[in-house]
Formats: structure tokens, sequence, C-alpha cells
């Protein structure tokens, strides 16, 4: 089954020119477009589309704010990929924290466009390139803990706590295993176990999480 995506940009030849991109692969469905955040929001909840490719700046309700109104909706199963100009965006952090599954550039090749959107579909998170983690370490300096943070990780054993610092820390479930001297499915069933106890919805909410409770610091060593 294709994976129906809806692109929410305000320019006309940006949206265009990934629909070009998408509308070549016989895996991706592109189900609708928008030139403004307000709308993203009311085409995603007409065709339900499984990812929403969401640009950062745009007219009338922006990419950040359209993030966190149309994740906040119940019901919402669309994952929201952040297209940005700029690899050190402020506006990008606040909206993996908005919950955001990751974010590309917008000269990113299409090839690797077409690989994020799978990810994204697949219910994972766009966490392993290192601009991602510059991003979130760059604005979570300060950390500003959420209420109830420190009271959900107390519900995480030791092994857990072990392999969220090494997700903040931008490792792959193959890197944490080799680290932990364990399978990979082990690091699998640890990273589902901590997903629903702090009940979040893919490993980039966990980074933000492990970040801004003071778990990392940023700038901590590999």
């Amino acid at each position: 089954m294709a994976t129906r995506v809806l692109i929410a940009d305000d320019q006309d030849l940006v949206r265009a020119g990934l629909r070009m991109i998408l509308d070549a692969e016989d895996t991706i469905d592109v189900v609708a477009e928008a030139k403004n955040g307000r709308e993203a929001v009311e085409q995603a909840h007409l065709f339900h589309p499984d990812v929403v490719l969401m640009d950062i700046r745009m007219p009338e309700l922006d990419g950040l704010a359209a993030t966190r109104l149309l994740l906040e909706t119940p019901g919402t199963t669309a994952r929201v990929l952040i297209l940005t100009t700029f690899d050190l965006d402020e506006y990008v952090y606040e909206a993996l924290r908005a919950g955001a599954s990751g974010f590309l550039l917008k000269d990113t090749p299409p090839e690797q466009l077409i690989a994020g959107i799978a990810v994204i579909a697949r219910g994972e998170a766009l966490l392993a390139p290192s601009i991602t983690r510059r991003v979130v370490e760059e604005f979570a300096r300060k950390p500003r803990a959420r209420p109830g943070d420190q009271a959900a990780l107390e519900q995480l054993t030791p092994r857990e706590l072990e392999v969220l610092r090494l997700i903040a820390r931008g490792l792959s479930n193959t890197e944490i295993a080799g680290t932990l001297f364990v399978s990979e499915t082990t690091v699998k069933t640890h990273v589902a176990h901590i997903l629903m106890k702090l009940e979040l919805r893919d490993r980039v909410q966990a980074v933000v999480l492990a970040y801004e409770s003071g778990l990392v610091e940023p700038g901590a060593a590999e």
C-alpha cells in the first residue's frame, strides 16, 4: 500500500517540485497540498495522510503551530516531517517538541527525501543525521523540564535509562546493541518499553525528553 503524503509549503514552485519527485514513486501517493499551516491541518483532517511534509515558515499559521495543532487532535495518525531551509533553526527544535518525527533540509537529494518519508511512515524517526542532534543540543542548553518528566523517568529500569541515554546521543539500535553487548532484538524491546512507559510517539520525542529533563547534557561525550 502506498504511503499517503500531504505537502504543505507556501511556495508554489516548491510544492510543484516536491510533487514531481514524489509522483514518480509507486510507493508514494500525494493526496493533497496546502499553502499555509491552517490549510495543512484542514487537509490532513480531510485526507488522512500517513506523512505530512511541513514547511516551517508559512502564512496564517506557521509549520510549528500547525504541527502542534494537528498532532494534538485526538485520533490523528499522521506523522510530521519538517522541511526547512536552514540546518540550525530554532523552530525545528520547537517542532520536535511539538511532536514532529524528524526533519530534512529542502535541498536534500530526492532519494533521501523518499527514504525519509519511508522511515517516518514506518513509525520510526529521522534521528540519525548528525544535524538533528546539533539542533536538539543547540536549543536544549537551558533545560525546560516539563511537569512529570522526572516522575516518568523513575518508571524506567536502570538498563532502560542507559538505552535512553544512548538514543539521545544519536545511536542507532545496532550501535546501541554493540555498545551494550546485547542483541538488536533486545534493544528494540527496551526502546519499545521506554516509549510506552513515557507515552512518547517516537525516538525523537525520547531525545527531547532526555535533554530537557537533564538526563543527558548537551555536548555529552560520544
